[in-house]
């Protein structure tokens, strides 16, 4: 059975990094309450990857998608994600998320259209409780990546179950129709 997905940082160890397609999901989470933010990254025909000091730089055009989780205690709802503070932000505004309020009025926030970055792309290395994985192209990869969100929302972020379900479905479609390659025959 091949390996759905890895450590982004012990796959470039073990040479192990998808160089033609690859997509990967890296966590922010807070230190002292379950707000949360995920990155994802869809990336094709990458020239090089390298460290750095902050992580894994990759020469290569790269498609983001974000992903925020809110609890209902969060003192900033009002604020517009891209004015946050650097620990709670992402570069969008309301208007540019489409938005769930969860059971236990957690709200979850995903970007209408994944951002381009053109030319590269860091993804930093992850520290404490954060990770980084990398998800390998195969023909279940959106399932894997739906079943991987389902979970940690549910687990890390306290989403009740049926709502971490509900929204784990839509980033996975989400990540399918805008995250995709010109040339993918996904």
């Amino acid at each position: 059975m091949p390996v759905k997905a890895m450590d982004l940082f012990d796959a470039y160890a073990k040479n192990a990094l998808p160089k033609d397609h690859g997509y990967i999901v890296t966590s922010f989470f807070s230190n002292n309450s379950v707000y949360s933010r995920y990155e994802i990254v869809s990336y094709n025909n990458v020239k090089s990857i390298y460290p750095n000091d902050e992580g894994l730089t990759f020469q290569t055009d790269g498609k983001k998608l974000f992903v925020l989780i809110e609890p209902a205690n969060y003192p900033n709802k009002g604020m517009e994600p891209y004015v946050r503070s650097n620990a709670d932000k992402i570069p969008l505004r309301f208007s540019e998320l489409d938005m769930h309020n969860c059971k236990n009025q957690t709200r979850i926030y995903w970007a209408k259209d994944a951002v381009i970055s053109y030319g590269s792309f860091t993804i930093a290395r992850p520290a404490g409780i954060n990770f980084s994985f990398c998800f390998y192209h195969l023909p279940d990869m959106h399932q894997s990546i739906q079943l991987f969100f389902e979970k940690t929302f549910n687990k890390e972020c306290s989403v009740p179950f049926a709502d971490a379900k509900k929204v784990a479905a839509a980033v996975a479609e989400k990540i399918k129709t805008k995250m995709v390659w010109d040339f993918s025959a996904e």
